[in-house]
């Protein structure tokens, strides 16, 4: 598949299943990753690779993140909060380890990971494997973040889930990029 029939064609897969990624392709996923955009050379991407019961220690920090939040969630609410780090085979967690005080601002730091994610997603695609963007309220919980390795002032910036599409993609409306464009006032 080229560059440009999968940057136009790309969809996410919200349903995944094994089998997941093997070790070459997500080598492949993070040397995309890698090449991002990167104002300043700063290199502020950080990923973390959850597969088989490493998915599992996801599951508790989203359970307690749950009941930092909500305290009194019974047990089929935490139940469920677990199962969501099972929903793939593979998760990629990236986050922004930003450089706080720099000449590159904090928010230019969170978009080249965003960048990052995107490359991965497309490299997943190329390959065939479904991906699914995934961020939540986790995504700002300095408990995750603490759990994660982290620190508050760091950022995640996706819970990649990786895997095989467990239905059809369905593909999105053509669009007409005119209909984004603006003209100056």
């Amino acid at each position: 598949m080229d560059t440009l029939t999968a940057l136009t064609t790309r969809v996410s897969s919200p349903r995944l299943q094994e089998p997941g990624p093997n070790d070459e392709q997500i080598d492949m996923l993070l040397r995309a990753a890698i090449r991002a955009p990167d104002h300043g050379l700063l290199r502020p991407w950080r990923f973390i690779v959850l597969q088989g019961r490493q998915r599992e220690r996801l599951g508790d920090i989203m359970v307690a993140h749950l009941l930092e939040q909500q305290p009194n969630a019974d047990r089929r609410t935490q139940n469920n909060a677990y199962s969501k780090a099972l929903r793939a085979p593979t998760i990629i967690v990236a986050v922004a380890e930003v450089t706080e005080g720099h000449k590159i601002p904090v928010w230019e730091q969170v978009l080249a990971v965003g960048a990052s994610v995107q490359n991965m997603m497309l490299a997943a695609y190329e390959q065939g494997i479904g991906a699914m963007w995934r961020t939540g309220a986790l995504a700002n919980s300095d408990l995750a973040k603490e759990k994660l390795g982290f620190a508050p002032k760091d950022q995640v910036v996706a819970y990649l889930y990786l895997g095989t599409a467990a239905s059809s993609l369905k593909s999105l409306p053509d669009e007409r990029p005119a209909d984004f464009i603006r003209e100056l006032p």
